[in-house]
């Protein structure tokens, strides 16, 4: 088959360079769209693709959001009509599905969080959904997920591409070139997705982890910030121990050199648990459940408190045990690629 992925957000990268060695090595043939959002395009050409660049971010505001949706959907039908693509395929690219659609192809869409209000769209209009083990049944219905589309896997998506990583000694050198030695606690730090539809709220908890960071000497904090506002506004806080890396770093040696990931979103947290690295979520929106169920197996912690701020561990890591799920990037291809 011709498969077109279309990678909608800079998570999307790693998840789908996995997934196309699956399909090359089932002799299927990919295209490649990619949002110019986030870290996304830098990312997709690190990771090997050559993808064709169509829309960017809608802002903050609503109108804003299902505007630039509906204007991305339309650029992406004129680009996919006439080559011969047999299946889209995305991480709830609501563009790409309504594309897909307008174009009577069929459309795969995997996702992994409940609350995400555009599931909605997506879910309806998709061929197929797959989800998690651990995604609600009552979601999939209150979002009109037929239950004949429906397919689930073992696992999280992040074990579809760490399940079988391991990082790079070599990664220790870019991480002096920042700043960060052997001897410092790296702590690896997410900020909210202000903008995105599940997050409209003020989280002053990482504000308060941010300042705790700051009076601890002993710690070095490399924040990733998800867009060029908050670039600019932690930049002019940035100093030797709070440090905003000029450019991507690959995310899995980032994170398997750090001794705490903590971020306040999911997808960095669930890298880190599938690393075997400690992770804290300081998200305070509602939790999505594989999330819960993560912290019921003591592989997140849940920063929901000034208390939790306050009692947070900031030292060397150590041992770390990697989950290993290397079943889960298979299986996952075998339920997309399914007739």
């Amino acid at each position: 088959m011709r498969i077109w992925i279309d990678l909608a957000n800079s998570p999307h990268v790693p998840f789908f360079r996995s997934l196309a060695n699956e399909f090359m090595r089932r002799d299927h043939e990919m295209v490649v769209t990619a949002r110019d959002f986030a870290e996304t395009i830098a990312l997709a050409e690190a990771a090997g693709f050559a993808p064709q660049v169509i829309g960017g971010h809608g802002g903050g505001k609503l109108s804003g959001k299902a505007g630039n949706l509906v204007q991305r959907a339309l650029a992406l039908a004129r680009w996919a009509r006439g080559r011969n693509i047999d299946l889209a395929v995305s991480h709830n690219s609501y563009s790409q599905i309504l594309a897909a659609r307008a174009l009577s192809l069929k459309a795969v869409t995997l996702m992994d969080y409940e609350h995400q209000p555009a599931n909605h769209l997506a879910f309806r209009l998709a061929s197929r959904v797959i989800v998690p083990r651990a995604f609600p049944e009552a979601a999939l219905s209150r979002f009109g997920a037929a239950a004949a589309k429906i397919k689930r896997y073992d696992g999280i998506k992040e074990d579809v591409y760490l399940a079988e990583f391991q990082p790079d000694p070599e990664f220790a050198k870019q991480l002096s070139a920042l700043g960060v030695g052997a001897n410092d606690v790296l702590v690896t730090l997410r900020p909210p997705a202000s903008e995105a539809l599940y997050h409209r709220f003020e989280n002053e908890l990482f504000d308060q982890l941010l300042a705790r960071l700051a009076a601890t000497p002993s710690v070095k904090t490399v924040l990733l910030p998800r867009n060029d506002p908050q670039r600019q506004t932690y930049s002019a806080r940035s100093s030797d121990q709070l440090i905003l890396p000029p450019g991507p770093l690959d995310g899995g040696n980032l994170i398997a050199h750090s001794d705490l990931v903590v971020s306040a979103g999911g997808t960095m947290n669930r890298e880190a648990a599938a690393l075997g690295i400690p992770a804290a979520s300081i998200y305070l929106g509602q939790w999505a459940a594989i999330d819960e169920e993560l912290v019921k197996q003591g592989r997140l912690r849940r920063i929901s408190t000034p208390a939790d701020v306050r009692d947070l561990p900031l030292q060397k890591k150590g041992l770390t045990n990697a989950h290993r799920a290397v079943h889960v990037a298979g299986e996952v291809a075998d339920l997309i690629l399914e007739p």
